[in-house]
């Protein structure tokens, strides 16, 4: 396939600092996408199933199980929070090709390069809205988003507004009826903060899962946990169902474990949830002198 004009490697100064489009030298028309020395998204030009993160294939193994379960494939509305290259945007898309994908991504500039760089797919079936994701998700109208994917970071971190109770309630009253809410939770070894959110998601949300390496889940490295919360059971408790996912994540360069509700919420009892800064000072008492 032709690639797409001004597809050219090189650094590209953004609105938030620089990005690199990176050519894979293992991958035909794949490309690495890194913001601020940071590796972003990955990309095959023609192939917008290929997903080289394997985070993003754990995504997509709770995702679609959930849509066939739960959701209507042919009118889905899906909000990505965090654009990159809007690699998980572009395989749903190809996916339910009758979907309509919003991707929220802060810097403008970015989003103009990934839409001349990336062959995404034109408005409604993907549309990218430029703004800060937390100000974005407070003004949707609620119960008019049926699946809600977090995946923003500075650095190696998810910015703290987007990690607290107060948001996790926010992005809730945002969902349909069957709604599925996602992250893409990145930690350090100690699990800190994957059991804050698992707890916050818990606290919202009836049904939980979880999905990670098992290095990750014993504290042995730093890497990437995906938390979910749902209105409606996820298809993926049972244990027919469990082993069928199993398989699936056991593929890739880093085979992952899915673990149920009953997993997650244990795992959550040891965190506390994040709290919004207004909310923890309303909540300290204040002392008045004495007379």
């Amino acid at each position: 396939m032709t690639e797409p004009a001004g597809l050219v490697e090189g650094k590209y100064k953004i609105d938030t600092g620089i990005a690199e489009l990176i050519e894979d030298d293992y991958t035909p028309n794949g490309w690495v996408l890194e913001i601020n020395g940071m590796e972003s998204s990955h990309i095959v030009i023609g192939r917008p199933r290929e997903l080289d993160f394997e985070y993003m294939r754990w995504l997509a193994a709770v995702i679609e199980p959930y849509i066939q379960a739960h959701l209507d494939a042919e009118k889905l509305r899906i909000t990505h929070l965090g654009g990159g290259a809007c690699s998980m945007a572009r395989y749903l898309a190809d996916a339910y090709p009758k979907s309509r994908n919003t991707v929220v991504e802060l810097d403008g500039k970015l989003a103009e390069y990934v839409r001349e760089w990336f062959e995404l797919p034109k408005a409604p079936l993907v549309k990218i809205r430029v703004g800060e994701a937390r100000a974005v998700t407070e003004s949707f109208t609620p119960a008019s988003r049926d699946i809600i994917i977090r995946d923003v970071f500075s650095g190696y971190i998810t910015p703290e507004p987007l990690t607290t109770l107060e948001f996790t309630q926010i992005a809730a009253h945002s969902l349909a009826e069957n709604g599925l809410y996602i992250i893409n939770c990145g930690d350090t070894r100690d699990l800190i903060g994957a059991r804050a959110e698992a707890a916050a998601i818990a606290e919202v949300f009836p049904y939980t899962c979880a999905v990670a390496d098992p290095a990750m889940l014993k504290g042995r490295r730093r890497g990437n946990i995906i938390l979910a919360g749902s209105f409606s059971p996820l298809p993926l408790e049972g244990e027919v169902a469990t082993v069928a996912i199993s398989k699936r994540l056991l593929g890739g360069g880093v085979p992952a474990q899915y673990k149920d509700d009953a997993w997650t919420r244990d795992f959550a009892r040891s965190g506390k949830p994040r709290r919004d800064p207004a909310v923890v000072e309303a909540a300290v008492p204040t002392v008045q002198s004495a007379i």
